[in-house]
């Protein structure tokens, strides 16, 4: 089964006020040692992200005045001239909601070039947060509890073939799988389905296709 959001977010959450001033959210960041702070109204709703890059307008645009500050981006300026969180935050923000698989996580963090996601409720009220550090993490499975679901879940169970005719092999999250399947497309499909086992690094496909020549 795969892991959920809510399995891996960190709980509690370091937030900021969207009053909370520049210096205080300076402050936070080096005492929580974080790059970036959901951002969430007075009743605990997640109206934005500011994150280090958006801190850093400001210093660019006060120590590089003329050309360089007018190559900025006019919301760059303006995040530049701002003095609370919700001046300078990202909005609205990207999250994601506890019951949505690490994978949505992980691909949502890739798309936005993001390293962490705020997680909230049906409401909008921040729960958790999920990082890159948390998504990876699904990474830490031992390797028999993943043989035991490439062997009990994936070969027997959604393939309908006994698991003697392959050869099941894992090591450091790597699964090396050899034998003669049913007939090419069945091998195919096996290794693309093992390939989605969470946990799993790569597949090693060493299985014996038709066609192929033996050393």
């Amino acid at each position: 089964m795969r892991s959920t959001v809510k399995d891996v977010m960190t709980t509690p959450v370091v937030a900021v006020r969207e009053n909370a001033s520049f210096k205080e959210i300076v402050s936070r960041m080096r005492d929580s040692r974080v790059s970036a702070f959901p951002v969430v109204d007075r009743e605990g709703k997640v109206i934005g992200v500011v994150s280090e890059a958006d801190m850093l307008n400001k210093e660019a645009d006060e120590a590089s005045p003329g050309t360089f500050a007018s190559m900025l981006r006019f919301q760059d300026h303006e995040k530049a001239a701002g003095v609370t969180a919700a001046d300078l935050m990202t909005s609205p923000p990207a999250t994601i909601g506890p019951d949505e698989a690490v994978v949505d996580a992980a691909r949502l963090m890739r798309d936005r070039r993001i390293k962490r996601l705020p997680v909230t409720n049906a409401t909008g009220h921040l729960i958790g947060v999920i990082s890159r550090a948390d998504v990876l993490s699904v990474f830490l499975r031992q390797d028999e509890t993943i043989r035991h679901e490439v062997v009990e879940e994936t070969v027997r169970s959604a393939f309908l073939v006994r698991s003697q005719p392959f050869g099941v092999v894992v090591h450091d999250g790597i699964v090396t799988l050899t034998g003669c399947p049913e007939n090419d497309q069945a091998g195919h499909d096996l290794v693309e389905r093992l390939r989605h086992i969470e946990g799993v690094v790569t597949v090693r496909d060493k299985l014996s296709y038709a066609g192929m020549t033996m050393p």
